[in-house]
This record gives structure tokens, sequence and C-alpha cells, in this order.
């Protein structure tokens, strides 16, 4: 009788710029993954020092602020079943100053230590914060040079992208995943970032309150149009050449 063969594990990779971006954007789809035995990777590039919420009432300020994010994320990532986290050690609100190819190199290596399927990261346009739009710009610059084997999406805020034409895209550039089954991983996650929460007084409704404020779906937009995906509903589907 032959034994079974131990399927390899999916991987997905996510470098984002800040303590919470995993949480607040795109936390169910993070918990989703986990879910389903993908082994996830968190790369953040700064700790979150210069965040403006100190906690309320404040108890945090410069010189604790590091410390104490770092500690909220890591909670955050055991509410969603992230494996794996890396710091780049950049300070917050200067990622944008880094040396462009220096911090590609830097992203190009962990892509090829963990040979990812799949890779999040921002738009370096569309992203909103310089932070963001500077990690996405050298995270893609990097999975470009690595000539990954895998598929980078960008993340996208809220429901914007149920009408990508607004931004220069089309509904197949868009993947649109379901979460509503993880939104009690993605409120834990929030939750976990207490000092950037506690301000929000709806985060800490009674549970089913908190929750109706999320969305039921969270959006990608595939980095390269160049291919169609078979299955417009998972990160993982198989793509074809157009």
């Amino acid at each position: 009788m032959n034994k079974p063969q131990n399927t390899p594990s999916k991987k997905l990779l996510a470098v984002f710029a800040h303590p919470d971006d995993e949480s607040f954007i795109c936390g169910g789809t993070l918990a989703k993954y986990a879910s389903e035995q993908v082994d996830i990777t968190l790369v953040s590039a700064t700790r979150g020092e210069m965040g403006r919420r100190m906690g309320n009432p404040p108890y945090l300020n410069r010189e604790t602020m590091a410390a104490a994010r770092e500690i909220e994320l890591r909670n955050a990532c055991d509410s969603l079943g992230i494996r794996q986290l890396q710091f780049l050690d950049i300070r917050d609100k200067t990622v944008e100053f880094v040396d462009e190819d220096s911090l590609t190199s830097r992203i190009a290596a962990i892509i090829q230590e963990i040979d990812p399927d799949v890779v999040l990261t921002f738009h370096e346009k569309l992203g909103g914060h310089p932070d963001h739009c500077a990690i996405g710009k050298a995270t893609t610059a990097a999975f470009e040079k690595t000539g990954q084997r895998g598929s980078l999406y960008f993340i996208t805020f809220g429901d914007v992208m149920e009408r990508p034409e607004r931004y220069g895209y089309a509904r197949k550039d868009v993947v649109k995943i379901d979460v509503h089954a993880h939104l009690d991983a993605k409120l834990a996650a929030f939750r976990d970032h207490r000092c950037q929460t506690e301000i929000d007084e709806w985060v800490w409704l009674p549970d089913q309150e908190a929750k109706a404020r999320f969305g039921n779906y969270e959006y990608f937009l595939k980095a390269d149009r160049a291919f169609t995906v078979l299955n417009q509903h998972d990160l993982f589907g198989r793509r074809i050449e157009i």
C-alpha cells in the first residue's frame, strides 16, 4: 500500500509598513488562509513608533511606543494565525527616505528565502501613506528582481475596488475574498492593537455590534494584468496568461 504524499504548504508573504496594517486592511483574508494551513510570514518595515494614537487615555510616549506596538503586533499575529514575523527596523515615517536599491535587495532576499506562492503589499501610488507607497514600490521591484514564480497582489482599502474603474482597473483585475467566517479573528486582532483602537468606541462594543462594522469581503489588485485568475475569489487560484 502506498503511503500518502505530504502536500507542501502554500506560502503567503505580506510586506507592509506598520503594525496594524495587516489587521486593519486585510486581517480577514490572513485569518482565512491561516485557517486553511497556509504558512504566512509578515514583514513590517517599522514598529510604528510615530503613530499619533498613544492609548485612550494616553499611556505611551515616543520612547515606549515601539516596544508596545511590537507586542501588540505579535498578539495580533497570534489572533490571525500568522506564524512568522520579521521587522526591517526602519524608523516610522522614514521608509520613503531609505535607499531604494538597498531596501529592494533586502526584500528580494526575503522573497528568495521564503519562496512564497503569494506576495501581498501596498500599491505604490494608491497606498495613501508615504510609508505604504514606499514599501509597496520596493516590494514590487523586489518581486520583479527575483523573477518570482508566485503572484503579487496589492491590498486595497475597504470596498473601493467594488468600482475599480475609478482607479484605472477592470473587474478582472480584482480578487474578492469572502471573509465573513473570519470576522471573529479580525476583531480580536483589532483589539490586540489596543493603543491604536481604544479611541474607537465601536471596536469595543459587544462582538456582534463591532463585527457589523466590517465588510464581508476584502479586495486585492493583481500587480500583473497579463494573466487571468480563474477563480477571482482566491489569491491562490490558478492563473493563465492572456
